[in-house]
């Protein structure tokens, strides 16, 4: 197996890595979802409600609900990266987990498969508790406006996928842990500022908005926007096929970048 190979070298491995992962999640649960419970609500009240009284939108839209879709495509983008960047970056070389799997018959493109497969589930599982905390928040904020917002739940696996691949990939290059503050500076936070959760991308200056084009969490805005008010465009297709092209091209590449570092 080389580093350019194309075809996934892929088995039941991949399951048997996804399945470690959970496993190790469910022991310690208590301390992993505390953040994910309480952090949506303090950002809804802080954001939606209080810097939402300040902010008036030309669309005469609410700003608590122009916010929704942006909060379900941020959190999960989160817990995929930091699931699949510091989480994948610990078992490869301060656990060296990695390093025991695939003495067995697991390949490493197993490993890297069930890691991404991994951090998708995280990434999934937050976007169904924003969406259930949203709903449940509907009757005083109006958060979501239609029906075809529970389709944000399997569409959020493409959005998983990718994030997940993303960090992978930087894993795949990071030499110590200090190096990923240049993934979270240079390539999250501009996501975080110009992926349209905060604020519309079409009163930002000619420049922004290409920038913004270029943002994969743009296109999952947009993407989530539609389905939260049911209105639908046919640009959305093109923001679904940008993303599915981008998360594979980004699957493809983190399994190059793994099986360099890890096939001495």
């Amino acid at each position: 197996m080389t580093a350019i190979a194309t075809r996934p070298d892929l088995s039941i491995g991949s399951y048997r890595v996804w399945q470690r992962n959970r496993d190790v999640t469910f022991r310690l649960w208590r301390t992993e979802f505390i953040g994910v419970v309480v952090e949506p609500f303090i950002v809804i009240l802080a954001l939606g409600l209080g810097l939402g009284q300040f902010v008036e939108l030309s669309s005469g839209e609410e700003y608590v609900a122009f916010l929704t879709p942006g909060l379900l495509a941020m959190f999960p983008m989160f817990a995929a990266v930091f699931e699949c960047a510091w989480g994948s970056y610990v078992r490869l070389e301060m656990q060296h987990t990695n390093d025991a799997i695939v003495a067995t018959p697991v390949s490493v493109d197993d490993v890297i498969t069930g890691e991404i497969l991994w951090g998708t589930t995280r990434s999934m599982v937050n976007a169904v508790y924003i969406l259930l905390v949203a709903i449940l928040l509907n009757p005083w904020l109006h958060m979501v406006e239609s029906p075809w917002a529970l389709f944000i739940i399997p569409l959020s696996l493409v959005p998983g996928v990718l994030f997940s691949a993303i960090s992978i990939c930087f894993a795949s290059l990071a030499r110590a842990m200090s190096q990923f503050s240049y993934f979270f500076n240079l390539i999250i936070n501009p996501m975080f500022w110009f992926g349209g959760a905060f604020f519309p991308i079409g009163e930002l200056p000619g420049w922004a908005q290409t920038l913004a084009w270029f943002v994969p969490l743009t296109h999952v805005v947009e993407l989530y926007r539609g389905f939260i008010t049911g209105e639908f465009a046919w640009s959305m297709l093109g923001d679904l096929a940008w993303v599915v092209v981008t998360a594979l091209v980004f699957y493809w590449l983190a399994l190059a970048g793994m099986r360099r570092r890890m096939v001495q």
